[in-house]
Parts: structure tokens; sequence; C-alpha cells
């Protein structure tokens, strides 16, 4: 069986070979239907649960797909990958695996990267009864992020402003204000909404399910778009601890956005302060495996063309069906060689992770 085989060509396939990779390891799968949205054909959307190993042991190491929808096809195939290959077959007693499949699958169905609600899911873990919301740069150039055409003179218009900002402040600081995450703009990218949408509060209900006994869990959140070609960044995020323990497991290969040595901007409402808030009584050691896939640019011009085309344009037509191409190839290169990559690194830095949480007292 070929690593390609692993990955799929849409979410229903993804969530196919994932349930029939489970069930030849005679692993339940709890499936939690949202019942906010349905998938690009029609079908019902799960975020789906499995987990190998006794309940309630005091270690658990959690790998997630989809915490962005489009870029669920990267760790769909290394989820399925490691349930067809025998991994975790020989775990400690006191240790389980937990494999969350498909985090937010409206965005993995629909090949977008937000959730149902138009809500960048990893800017979405605030505290919402407090008024005050981050300060964002975002402002400054939402107008040129959502022009009122793509591809005409507003769309041109808009990209020179954007150009502007850049030149004037710098590609740093252009990233930071794109998708440092911001509250003010529901038509806008990195949009971090204004309640915990339904994978937000599916999230924390699976982490105090499958973990809350745990004095140490590890999770290992697969992400692209950032980043060389292939290469998986190991990004850490949250408290100082648990930035900490990730370096104590992976060593001098982790990042932090905050002191400016990853291929990320600093974020604000991510996922990592969700995991402290379930699991409060635990040692947390999160990373977000972060795989490059193409430019940066290019990237960014996906994203925006994806949220032009919802919000002004026509998803039934070219314009539309070329704008869903660019955003799919941008998170997730259909070729062999990124995927092996993907597949070579996912099985290093889930070692890691492992000895880590062995190591763990």
């Amino acid at each position: 069986m070929t690593v390609s085989s692993y990955f799929s060509a849409d979410y229903v396939e993804a969530r196919d070979k994932f349930l029939t990779a489970c069930g030849e390891r005679s692993l339940n799968v709890d499936s939690r239907l949202n019942p906010n949205a349905k998938g690009a054909r029609g079908e019902d959307l799960y975020t789906d649960i499995a987990r190998i190993g006794p309940a309630n042991t005091a270690k658990t190491l959690v790998l997630m797909s989809g915490t962005h929808g489009v870029e669920g096809y990267c760790g769909s195939g290394a989820q399925t990958g490691f349930l067809r290959e025998g991994y975790f077959a020989d775990l400690d007693e006191d240790v389980s695996v937990v494999l969350v499949h498909a985090l937010n699958p409206y965005g993995f169905s629909h090949d977008r990267r937000v959730t149902e609600d138009n809500v960048d899911l990893n800017r979405n873990f605030l505290d919402f009864s407090v008024s005050e919301r981050p300060a964002s740069e975002y402002s400054r150039i939402h107008e040129f992020i959502l022009p009122d055409d793509w591809g005409g003179p507003a769309h041109a218009s808009a990209n020179k402003q954007l150009a502007s900002f850049i030149a004037q402040d710098g590609m740093k600081a252009f990233q930071a204000a794109v998708s440092g995450g911001q509250y003010a703009y529901r038509d806008g990218i990195f949009y971090g909404g204004d309640r915990p949408t339904w994978s937000n509060e599916t999230f924390r209900s699976v982490l105090r399910e499958y973990a809350g006994t745990a004095d140490t869990v590890g999770l290992i959140d697969f992400h692209t778009g950032l980043g060389p070609y292939g290469y998986g960044e190991l990004i850490a995020g949250g408290s100082s601890d648990q930035k900490t323990l990730a370096r104590t497991w992976y060593g001098d290969q982790v990042t932090d956005p905050d002191a400016g040595t990853s291929s990320s901007a600093p974020l604000v409402g991510t996922i990592e302060f969700g995991i402290e808030e379930a699991l409060p009584d635990a040692q947390i050691a999160y990373i977000a495996l972060e795989y490059g896939t193409r430019d940066l640019t290019e990237v960014l011009t996906a994203l925006r063309g994806d949220n032009w085309l919802y919000h002004k344009g026509e998803l039934d037509s070219e314009q539309g069906r070329e704008l869903k191409s660019q955003i799919k190839d941008a998170f997730y290169p259909d070729q062999d060689d990124w995927k092996s990559m993907i597949w070579s690194r996912a099985c290093d830095v889930t070692q890691m992770a492992l000895t880590g949480l062995r190591a763990a007292a």
C-alpha cells in the first residue's frame, strides 16, 4: 500500500477511509454530527473520534485533523496511515492515543478554511463574555481584502493598495494584520467570531471526555499553508508552561510566533487556550505541525479569492470553480512527493511525542 493511498480527494472519501481503517483495527468510533450545516455533496458532516488504548489513562496523545477545514487532507492522510500501518499497537498501559478526525467538517467538505459561520476556528477560543476584543490592524486593509469584484478594476485597485501597505510596513506586518485574528468584520478573513462555534464546543467536550483524567496530554494539530514546501514546522503556542513542555519533548526544532521564530505571525484566540480551559489540571504539550505548500502570497491570495467568492461571487460559475481549485491547491498540493514528506515527518514527530509522554512523571 502506497503512502498516497492514505490521502483523499474530498471529505467524503477521507471520512470513509478513516472509518474503514478504524474498523480494521476494531476501534469504536464516536461520531459527532454537526447539526448546523451540510457538506458540498449535501452529506451530513461529522467530527469522528477514535481511541486506541484504555480509557482514563494518565497520559494521552491527541492527533487532530481539519481544524482549518481544507487543511484536513493532510492530517486525515496521516491519521489513516497510522491506523493502516498498525501504529500504537504496543502502547504503555498508562498511555492512550485519541484521533480527532475533521474537527471542522464543514470547511473540510467545502474546501474552505473556515467553519459554517465564516469563523477561523483557531481564532475562536476567546472569552466572549468579555466585551473588549483584541486590537487588530486588519481594519486598515479589510476593504482591499474584499473588493467589489475579482479580476476587475476594483480588484486591481485593491491589490495596489495592499502592495502599498507591504511596501510601507513590510511583509511581516502585513501577515500579522491579515492573519493575527480579527473580530470586527464577519465577512473578512481570519474572523474569530462572536461566540464559540459548534466545532469549538465539540472539541472542548471531546477533550474533557477523552483526556479529562490525564495528568499529561500531548496534542499534534495538523496544519498546512506556511513555510517551505513539504516541511513540517513544529509551532508551539499557549502558555509559557505549554511552550516549555513542547521544547522539552521536541527540542530546538520548536518555533514560537510570539518570539518571532516561526513562519506564523503572533495569533490571538488560538486553540491552545481552549485546551487549557478544558484540561485545567493537566500538563499540556501542544504543537501545530505546520506543513508548507505554496508561496505565502499565493496562499493569501487563494484565501482572499475564496472569501470573495462566498460573499460577492457566484459559486456555480467558471470563476467560482477556478477559485475553489486555487484554495484547495494552496492547502493541499495533490502530489506524491508532498504526501511522502508529510507522512515521513508525521511519523517522526508522533514518535517524539510518545517518547515525551513516556518520560512524563
